[in-house]
């Protein structure tokens, strides 16, 4: 029987990952359980698995543009050391990614091959993480890029329209970045399949099919939630100023499933329409 291990099982992916894994023998450790960069503690955490998900991230992107140390040591540190201590444990490694290791300059989607060019820490800490893991489990780990994440698990930009909602007549929204809406319900039964279909190691972008910009997502969400959607007014970037710059253009190509014979993931519309039935949208 296949033994896996979740790493930054407490988050919004991780939660959903235990779901999409019910039924199965599976170690889910939060990081209060387990602090990734920790080598002894990792080595003993990773011995007897077969898979390791590494879900554990510092997402926090505007902050990590004044403590980029403390995201490179959980975004770049971490996945070293987990995927040193699956090498030595034969086990496979899911590190995920993000579309943030692209300038976001593109104009049309980026490709699992693409070079990556990261503009803020977040982004460097993450590609760093790639190619940690590439360089020291080549042949056992997969990198899956994900994107613009909601689920019911934790904070996200879903959840927090919807609040907004509850508070203010109207909320404005930029138009001037795209890139795909991403149910962590779906990304975590698309690693799953992944793992189960035994593909090949490699790249693989794990977002809905689609694109749409903040704007058009907001809509969505707001159709979906019962709420009137010409509460959302259209802006743009230049009216929400961040310390850390956002990609403009954050579309992630799937041919990589193709080539492996796994179905891609669904439209992003359809996902927020089952995640809505599912009860994802709540503030």
């Amino acid at each position: 029987m296949t033994r896996y291990l979740i790493t930054g099982a407490a988050g919004m992916l991780g939660q959903d990952l235990q779901q999409a894994l019910a039924g199965r023998d599976v170690t889910a450790l939060s990081r209060a359980d387990l602090d990734v960069t920790d080598r002894q503690a990792v080595d003993e955490a990773v011995a007897g698995h077969d898979v390791v998900v590494n879900a554990a991230a510092y997402t926090k992107v505007d902050d990590a543009e004044t403590h980029e140390d403390d995201a490179r040591a959980v975004n770049a540190d971490g996945p070293a050391v987990l995927a040193a201590a699956t090498v030595a444990a034969g086990a496979r490694l899911v590190q995920v990614s993000t579309d943030y290791v692209f300038d976001g300059n593109g104009t049309s989607p980026y490709q699992e091959d693409e070079p990556t060019d990261p503009i803020g820490a977040y982004g460097r800490t993450k590609a760093a993480g790639e190619a940690a893991v590439r360089r020291i489990a080549p042949d056992s780990s997969y990198i899956v890029r994900t994107a613009w994440l909601y689920g019911a698990g934790g904070p996200n930009f879903a959840k927090t329209m919807i609040r907004l909602a509850g508070s203010h007549e109207t909320v404005s929204v930029v138009t001037d970045q795209v890139g795909q809406p991403t149910w962590t319900g779906d990304l975590a039964r698309q690693i799953v399949a992944l793992l189960d279909a035994e593909a090949p190691v490699g790249v693989y972008h794990g977002t809905n099919a689609g694109q749409a910009s903040w704007y058009d997502f907001t809509r969505a969400i707001f159709t979906e939630a019962g709420l009137d959607p010409e509460r959302v007014l259209p802006t743009d970037s230049s009216a929400f100023v961040r310390p850390a710059p956002r990609p403009a253009y954050s579309v992630l190509g799937h041919d990589a499933w193709g080539r492996v014979g796994v179905p891609p993931m669904r439209d992003w519309q359809a996902a927020l329409h089952a995640a809505a039935a599912a009860g994802v949208l709540t503030a």
